[in-house]
């Protein structure tokens, strides 16, 4: 007889708390409410961050200047009652501008002397690295404790962060002079890639309309600290059949071109594929986006929509990819129409799954 609940007994406990599946799903429809006063279109954007939020996931925003990405990522931080830090990343920013550093001190009735740690702008619930590959890599290795481990080390003694703490980057695509790639090790630790398009015609006609008059829009707090903590709780309580866990899988596991029966066009295309990592983002993105339509279950459908964001920044292409035009997004797109959808279909322990011995490369 085993112990553990089983996953029918998970969602039967779950369907009991319907009151908080709908708290979220109206926390979320507020924030929407509230970013669009500010943020005109972008609905996919907001809906990415926000569910890597709600994940407890950090997000990297890839976009050309002047699409808003940092006021967004503001505005955001001032729907939800946080402490927020903007730090401009430049050639010449050390270790310590980011994380802090230790000063002496001396007692003027004792003249002892002793260190004082002064916290950096690090020390925030939400934190804009603004341009963050203008910065060398030894400084970008600054953020890779705090953004893992929720913690600085400095002098050897370990300092928490506030929670909940979120490092939301954005990253310039275009220009390339004086910067600095993000390692893999680093991309690796956000838990989306978002990327910002240009807007439509009436949405760019609407943004000039509203920033070009005399006053602005204020928004309004819908989510105090505790409460986006409480909530970050339940996201993970959501119970998940394992079809859609092996599914998830699927996303990550095709993308290495090492194992048997991957498709051609990984094999053609892929250097290095997802880890761990990514399946574990895959299922965590997939429970926040279901609770936030107001599900209490996870469908394949929440893993394929959050699959782009999670993947495009683990896949690595070679050459041959550049040289075709294949981008990562277009190597998931493929594999979303490759994998099953049907629980039988999908792939038991240490098989991939029959279909794609049938499946040719597009």
């Amino acid at each position: 007889m085993t112990l553990e609940p089983t996953f029918h007994a998970q969602a039967d406990a779950l369907e009991a708390d319907l009151e908080s599946v709908q708290r979220l799903g109206a926390a979320f429809r507020r924030l929407n409410s509230e970013l669009s006063k500010v943020i005109i279109g972008q609905e996919a954007v907001l809906e990415e961050l926000l569910v890597a939020m709600f994940a407890g996931g950090h997000c990297l925003l890839v976009g050309v200047p002047g699409l808003a990405k940092t006021l967004m990522i503001r505005t955001l931080a001032d729907c939800l009652n946080l402490s927020f830090s903007r730090i401009q990343f430049t050639p010449d920013l050390m270790p310590a501008d980011i994380t802090g550093t230790e000063v002496i001190q001396e007692d003027k009735a004792t003249g002892a002397r002793n260190f004082k740690f002064l916290p950096g702008p690090i020390f925030a619930n939400v934190v804009l690295a603004d341009e963050i590959n203008r910065t060398p890599p030894k400084t970008q290795a600054a953020l890779l404790e705090a953004m893992q481990e929720h913690q600085v080390t400095v002098g050897g003694d370990r300092h928490r962060l506030p929670s909940p703490f979120f490092v939301l980057a954005t990253q310039n695509p275009i220009e390339q002079e004086g910067t600095y790639p993000l390692p893999e090790a680093q991309l690796d630790r956000f838990m989306f890639n978002v990327l910002v398009d240009y807007p439509t015609e009436d949405e760019e006609f609407a943004i000039v309309r509203q920033t070009t008059a005399q006053t602005l829009p204020v928004v309004e707090k819908t989510l105090s600290c505790d409460d986006l903590l409480t909530l970050q709780q339940f996201v993970r309580k959501v119970p998940v059949a394992d079809h859609v866990i092996r599914y998830a899988m699927q996303f990550s596991r095709l993308t290495r071109k090492s194992n048997p029966g991957v498709p051609d066009f990984v094999r053609n295309y892929v250097s290095w594929g997802a880890g761990p990592r990514a399946s574990q983002y895959l299922i965590l993105g997939a429970k926040a986006r279901a609770v936030l339509h107001g599900r209490a279950y996870v469908s394949t459908q929440d893993v394929q929509a959050v699959a782009k964001p999670v993947l495009r920044h683990r896949i690595i292409t070679n050459f041959n990819a550049e040289a075709e035009g294949v981008n990562p997004d277009e190597i998931i797109r493929r594999l979303a129409e490759m994998i099953p959808h049907d629980p039988g279909k999908l792939a038991t322990k240490g098989k991939l799954p029959e279909v794609f011995k049938t499946i040719s490369s597009p």
